[in-house]
């Protein structure tokens, strides 16, 4: 019988706040933490609002020195991770170090630092290129960087999986956790895409939205929707073996029970048509849950307000919940938190175990115009008060990747 994983503690940094349960409190009242983008000089591009972090600050969580070698991801990613090792109480003095692990997933890794010295050696030449660029820009320095902090020798790996990275993190850590490779996990994401080169990448290929309104740009679902909002952040959760976690007391916020992954083989940034493999996922992960569709109760959707994704996820779920579909709860908190690609599946899955724990559904807020094409019920603009035992979260990406997560109350 595969061994329990539950999750005892997270953390998260995002632009609703820093900290997993002010991130919930924001979400819970609706608020939006898009704004105008101050970080970059937005003159000259289409994009100008993003989810951007206003109130981090690295010496909170990381020694000065230490800072300057870190990329913003990475810092994100070691504040994220305390947090949520602090929330979980783990006594990591008492534990068996070579049976915790660690997946940090990111979409882009250190792109900020990556532009910064590319700058200096194209101006400067080579002997003004830092010797931290290859460990600062490297997508996995994350995962090191946080097994290095804590002295954590366990599992150990990198999802880059586009927007799907951090929950393939969390998947593939409680695969690890089930089949015996490691007692505790650190799974999540990290983001800082914000920058000149990113958001000019991203209006190129026409998946931003260009409304310069921040209380309207993102609105998931809605007909009027036009692409999506670039975000920064990061959220962390311990994993950990059932028994593991009751030997010690933990608090256990929810349990994940089951994790589907596919591809869909299909295009390099559009979903599968009808969202065939977004179907084939959420399938998977039910199934690995031993339950049926109709035990869902709410759904964290990808919900990126571009036309492609809401309509194919959309005709993804009726395809898997047939008449359930219609029963069922779903929102997009990107509305709220915009789209952190690789780190976006980390800040949802804590999301969604807290709207389990708390029995609440988040809202999608900006929902004005109903779309014909997206026709089921997204919690618009208010959250609800509900109880339900199921919830899936969803996360795709560009070459087709797709993720799911069942997660359960904790009985």
């Amino acid at each position: 019988m595969d061994r329990r994983v539950v999750i005892t503690g997270m953390g998260a940094v995002s632009s609703l706040g820093i900290g997993a349960y002010n991130l919930w409190q924001s979400i819970k009242a609706g608020k939006c933490g898009i704004s105008a983008i101050e970080r970059i000089d937005v003159s000259d591009l289409p994009a100008k609002v993003g989810a951007e972090i206003k109130d981090f600050d690295p010496g909170d969580f990381i020694e000065k020195k230490e800072i300057r070698r870190m990329d913003r991801f990475a810092q994100f990613a070691l504040a994220s991770a305390q947090m949520a090792i602090e929330d979980s109480k783990l006594d990591l003095d008492k534990a068996n170090k070579d049976r915790v692990g660690i997946i940090i997933g990111t979409g882009i890794g250190g792109i900020e630092t990556t532009l910064a010295q590319h700058s200096e050696f194209i101006e400067k030449g080579h002997r003004r290129v830092s010797p931290f660029l290859v460990p600062m820009m490297i997508p996995n320095i994350a995962s090191g960087l946080i097994a290095i902090k804590y002295g954590l020798r366990g599992f150990n790996e990198c999802s880059v999986t586009a927007c799907a990275s951090s929950t393939n993190s969390i998947g593939d850590s409680f695969k690890a956790i089930q089949r015996n490779d490691a007692d505790v996990m650190v799974a999540g994401g990290a983001e800082a895409p914000i920058t000149g080169l990113t958001v000019a990448g991203f209006c190129a290929s026409k998946a931003m939205t260009t409304n310069p309104d921040p209380t309207t740009a993102c609105r998931p679902f809605d007909l009027e929707r036009n692409g999506f909002i670039l975000g920064e952040g990061s959220g962390v959760l311990i994993l950990e073996e059932l028994e593991h976690a009751l030997k010690r007391g933990a608090n256990i916020i929810a349990e994940i029970v089951g994790y589907g992954c596919t591809n869909d083989a299909y295009h390099i940034t559009a979903p599968a048509e009808n969202g065939e493999g977004a179907a084939r996922c959420m399938k998977l992960a039910i199934e690995d849950a031993g339950i049926k569709p109709c035990d869902i109760g709410y759904i964290n959707a990808h919900g990126t307000s571009t036309k492609p994704n809401d309509k194919n996820e959309t005709i993804a779920v009726k395809t898997v919940f047939g008449k359930h579909a219609y029963e069922l709860a779903i929102s997009s908190t990107k509305s709220m938190t915009g789209h952190l690609l690789g780190a976006s599946g980390a800040i949802e899955a804590i999301i969604t175990a807290l709207a389990i724990k708390e029995s609440f559904l988040p809202p999608t807020i900006n929902y004005k115009t109903p779309d014909p094409e997206c026709d089921l019920y997204y919690v618009p603009n208010e959250g609800k008060n509900k109880d339900f035992t199921y919830a899936l979260t969803n996360s795709f990406g560009f070459g087709g990747h797709n993720a799911s997560l069942v997660l359960k109350a904790f009985n």
